[in-house]
């Protein structure tokens, strides 16, 4: 038996909803495959655990968090505590600490997934953004001078490291030399004279080992313009932080909405445990009534499914939202639908059962 720890972190509003979900579909797995095993450590953390103690997160947390083989979150935020709080004590903090620095986002439209675009098809949007993870824009360098006063200046400081740059930019080469795919890079050489020029050096001198890669480069204004009206243009796409945080959105948003958006911060070494998350937010507004949708939570579960080598099963996952979705039969509100979280999770969980 593969006995494989997971971390539950659910954190803010309606993470503790749709992370339980995921964590039936795991635990339906296990029942359904005896060799595979989960156990589940469940943590406090989050905003709530902030307001009473002042601390996103307990002291020796990560050294807490450095025992798993995964941490699954739910979602970080809530309102009382400001979002750079929450974000930098808990989020930031996993993914810059545990060197989680290949964030993999699908941008794939499923199907019974509706698409905003006119006279698109499933074809047409499928990618895999590779977005660094751990430095650039969100690397947290910069200054607050001369605060309150009439010459007040603010510094925020981007940080590109030939390390930081090399290592996610040959992790999407080698990506898509695996999946027989094109790459495109996505940055902003002609305004960022220093990043971005360096960005867009690296991308080419890595290039050089991988002749057999069809690539592109793009501007991200020109890169948010083609994601809307030639979606097809992408395949696997890699990007810095900041860029790639902004264009999953957008990806996101034409390929189903946040309730079907992933994300997976990769320690490719396995040196540290790598984290699994839906990206929707904690939508404190809808927490607790039910509403929430979990199939971004649980499409979060098949990455971790494929991170472990069950790619199989995270197949199988994935095509069970798809019938869910094309059935129609179990859906939350925000796709049309009058079902409960936990009868979204019920239904994948149903037709996971019928596949095995």
């Amino acid at each position: 038996m593969n006995t494989h720890k997971i971390a539950v972190v659910a954190g803010d509003g309606i993470g503790p909803e749709v992370i339980a979900e995921g964590v039936k579909v795991l635990k339906t797995i296990s029942e359904l495959n005896p060799k595979i095993n989960f156990e589940f450590t469940e943590f406090p953390w989050g905003c709530e655990y902030y307001v009473k103690t002042g601390k996103m997160i307990a002291d020796d947390g990560m050294e807490q968090l450095k025992k798993f083989d995964a941490i699954y979150l739910g979602a970080v935020g809530y309102p009382g505590v400001p979002d750079h709080i929450s974000l930098w004590g808990l989020l930031l903090k996993i993914r810059k600490g545990f060197d989680q620095y290949v964030n993999l986002r699908p941008v794939k439209l499923l199907e019974g997934a509706e698409c905003p675009l006119k006279g698109v098809d499933r074809s047409q949007i499928d990618m895999i953004v590779v977005r660094e993870n751990s430095e650039g824009e969100y690397a947290g360098a910069g200054d607050w001078l001369f605060k309150d006063k009439p010459e007040e200046v603010v510094l925020q400081t981007g940080v590109f490291s030939r390390k930081g740059c090399e290592r996610v930019i040959r992790y999407a080469y080698e990506l898509a030399r695996k999946e027989g795919k094109t790459l495109t890079s996505i940055s902003k050489a002609n305004a960022l004279n220093y990043s971005m020029v360096f960005w867009d050096q690296i991308f080419e001198e890595v290039g050089k080992e991988y002749p057999d890669v069809k690539t592109y480069s793009y501007l991200v204004d020109a890169a948010c313009m083609f994601f809307v009206k030639q979606p097809e243009r992408f395949q696997i796409v890699v990007t810095s932080n900041l860029f790639g945080d902004i264009i999953t959105d957008l990806g996101a948003a034409i390929s189903g909405g946040m309730g079907l958006a992933a994300g997976a911060n990769i320690n490719p070494e396995r040196t540290f445990p790598s984290m699994f998350e839906p990206v929707h937010g904690s939508a404190p507004d809808i927490a607790g009534q039910g509403k929430a949708n979990p199939l971004a939570a649980i499409w979060s579960v098949s990455q971790m499914l494929d991170f472990f080598g069950y790619e199989n099963w995270g197949s199988k996952v994935l095509n069970a939202i798809e019938q869910v979705m094309v059935e129609k039969k179990h859906l939350t509100p925000d796709m049309g639908g009058t079902s409960k979280t936990n009868d979204v999770g019920d239904a994948v969980i149903e037709v996971l059962k019928k596949m095995a």
